[in-house]
């Protein structure tokens, strides 16, 4: 059985978030393929974790990879601060092919558009992908579980880190589809009565008061922080009174434009004009929700560079949704070409903590071996980009780690779905599969 077919067989998507089926990826022929380590999320500290403890698994993920895409060479992004990730990576390195490409300690240094470009100098086109210059790109926790699809060792578990506002944070493996409220009482819980969890990082995740939200294989982790916190009550304040409050206070500044990384790598994102579509008629909105198309909602724009602390990011989100709605599609006129002073607007980590009230909550995550062991798990059906998987198991069935529950149809774009724990299946439906322990 070929690399492909074992990656896909077991269910192995893009860990970083994208969920980006990895199978697809793995067929194709490219110059270089690039592991993506730079984890810029603030307090997220997984990857560096999986790094230092499990370099050779990810190594033998980039090898495989290498041969299987025909790479001539491969750059690992690694933050110049994470020596000892660095350290444990590179003397695994054997074949010659793999070089570090170390990076700032900035934010979005884990973008693979900026990543792209620190290690090959190549500009990616607008909308486009890695592909498009000859690259592969794929997060370090991906490239793991490569190397376990390589022994035929399916998707059961994810790689998280638990951080913030917790007794003891830490990182540990956890079977998918546990609660986050299992991972909350596995790191000590809280230190605080009320609180607020973000779900993958306060800047590109998703805030959550639901502890029964359960892991996926894209969820990095969770942020406890006091539901009095500065970034807790601005991000649960409804869209209708964001974009109210844009639409009477945006004075057109433009600095949300001017620190913004894609548009400083030369793509056309102005969320500045964004923040105009909150004030014009719908046929304005069709004009200035065109520069929202080419954001990758860093949201640098809205809780770095904005003085006012309005919402350009979450106008950006709206804009792409209401153009994917209409049908319309920004094609970018100009070439891409890196701005001159890109490299004097870079947004130092420590200092975005700072502005965001973070930096008391940075705290190592350390390994811890012990996984949590949920007595019931509830697994989604869509985890990944493309179609949701369907369900090959029936109420009743009794079922072992790692058998297959969930299939995707011949020629769709998914992802096959595993069971995490052994036990009987409770409950069967299109969007997922709950298991018991017996």
């Amino acid at each position: 059985m070929d690399l492909v077919q074992k990656i896909f067989d077991a269910g192995v998507v893009g860990a970083g978030g994208a969920g980006f089926p990895t199978h697809v990826k793995a067929k194709s022929k490219v110059e270089f393929v690039l592991a993506n380590g730079a984890e810029c999320e603030p307090l997220i500290h997984k990857d560096y974790e999986l790094m230092c403890n499990f370099a050779p698994d990810i190594v033998s993920g980039v090898e495989l990879m290498i041969k299987q895409t025909s790479a001539k060479k491969s750059y690992f992004g690694i933050k110049a601060k994470n020596a000892l990730a660095q350290e444990s990576i590179e003397k695994n390195y054997s074949n010659g092919k793999i070089e570090t490409c170390l990076l700032g300690d900035f934010y979005p240094s884990g973008d693979e558009y900026e990543l792209v470009y620190a290690a090959t100098k190549r500009l990616i086109p607008p909308a486009g992908l890695p592909l498009d210059v000859g690259c592969v790109v794929n997060n370090v926790e991906t490239f793991y579980n490569i190397a376990q699809a390589a022994e035929n060792k399916p998707v059961t578990k994810k790689f998280v880190s638990v951080a913030g506002a917790v007794k003891n944070p830490m990182s540990f493996f956890v079977p998918i589809g546990t609660s986050l409220k299992e991972l909350l009482t596995h790191a000590g819980g809280a230190t605080v009565p009320e609180f607020g969890v973000f779900v993958s990082g306060i800047m590109m995740g998703k805030l959550t008061f639901d502890l029964s939200e359960v892991v996926t294989k894209t969820t990095a982790g969770i942020i406890v922080l006091p539901s009095d916190h500065y970034l807790v009550s601005r991000t649960k304040r409804p869209m209708k009174d964001k974009s109210r409050i844009g639409k009477s206070a945006c004075d057109q500044c433009s600095y949300c434009t001017e620190f913004c990384p894609r548009y400083l790598l030369g793509y056309d994102v102005q969320p500045h004009k964004v923040m105009r579509s909150l004030v014009f008629t719908t046929t304005g909105e069709a004009v200035w929700n065109q520069y929202a198309d080419l954001c990758c909602s860093c949201g640098l724009c809205s809780l770095y560079a904005c003085p006012e602390d309005l919402y350009p990011r979450e106008a950006c989100d709206q804009g792409k949704t209401e153009n994917r709605k209409l049908g319309l599609k920004y094609v970018q006129q100009k070439p891409v070409r890196v701005h001159p002073i890109k490299e004097g607007r870079r947004v130092p980590l420590k200092q975005l903590m700072k502005r965001i009230d973070v930096t008391k909550y940075d705290a190592h995550t350390p390994f811890i071996k012990k996984s949590p062991e949920p007595s019931q798990v509830k697994i989604l059906l869509k985890q990944h980009t493309g179609v949701p998987a369907k369900p090959v198991v029936k109420v009743g069935d009794n079922v072992e780690v790692g058998d297959l529950i969930g299939g995707i149809e011949e020629g769709k774009l998914g992802a096959k779905i595993h069971a995490s724990i052994s036990g009987k299946v409770t409950h069967v439906s299109d969007e997922f599969v709950r298991i018991g322990k017996e």
